[in-house]
């Protein structure tokens, strides 16, 4: 899905194959990632949700402050976001008890809340014109909560509706082709479609995520949470650097 005519000015990327590719690729890590912190290492998911949100404090605010669109910070922020999301998702969920419907719902209807906060005070939520700081913080607090549902999403389809993670991944992979379909073929909003495949990408990337790291017995390929967030970690480098060195006129990186 590609959103024309982005401003020269916007502190975040054009949205292309590219973003939609690193994207997905942020989510999964930041399934990872979070569950790394938070079970491999028995930090807890409080204390897990505790460190990734000063992570993404320190990141976003480098991200406001900054001058020009600078796509390493900006993917970082974006991957705060999911890791942040991640263990705070399994934090409502599983510590206090709401569990993954209970979660989901809550978590929408805060997202519904941001956005239409974001439309009153700046009649628009449109991601093509995000160059003033008060812009720019809707846009951050809307994608942490995007993300924040995105994982309890994911974890209620893999987890709880039988599915399992190849399921769940291909449910989520066959509504972004839907969306992408309606994106080509209809002439429903393209701010729309571009938040409903923001938030669906996420729980395709959590349950990507839980088929590379969860046991063969859970239904995942085992490959380890560190091992499989460094693989990806890579590849998103690798991504960025080809998507924006090739663009490097408009974009510093």
């Amino acid at each position: 899905m590609h959103i024309p005519h982005q401003n020269s000015m916007s502190k975040v990327p054009a949205v292309t194959l590219a973003f939609w590719i690193i994207k997905i690729a942020a989510t999964t890590l930041g399934e990872t990632a979070g569950d790394a912190l938070s079970m491999t290492m028995n930090l807890g998911d409080a204390l897990g949700s505790a460190i990734f949100f000063v992570f993404f404090l320190i990141t976003v605010a480098a991200q406001v402050a900054s001058k020009n669109f600078h796509p390493f910070l900006y993917w970082a922020v974006i991957v705060a976001t999911t890791t942040t999301g991640t263990t705070m998702a399994d934090f409502a969920d599983r510590s206090l008890g709401i569990g993954y419907v209970g979660g989901s719902l809550i978590l929408f209807l805060v997202l519904m809340f941001v956005l239409g906060l974001w439309y009153i005070c700046m009649g628009s939520v449109s991601v093509s014109n995000i160059t003033s700081s008060k812009v720019e913080l809707f846009y951050w607090v809307t994608i942490l909560f995007s993300n924040t549902l995105g994982t309890a999403l994911g974890d209620f389809l893999a987890d709880s509706s039988g599915l399992g993670y190849e399921g769940g991944a291909l449910v989520f992979a066959a509504l972004l082709a839907l969306i992408a379909a309606a994106y080509y073929y209809t002439k429903i909003s393209r701010t729309l479609l571009f938040w409903m495949a923001f938030i669906l990408t996420r729980p395709l990337g959590a349950t990507l995520g839980d088929l590379l790291t969860k046991p063969h017995p859970h239904g995942g390929l085992d490959l380890g949470r560190f091992n499989s967030s460094f693989v990806i970690a890579i590849f998103m480098i690798i991504c960025i650097l080809i998507t924006y060195k090739r663009d490097g006129h408009d974009h510093k990186i």
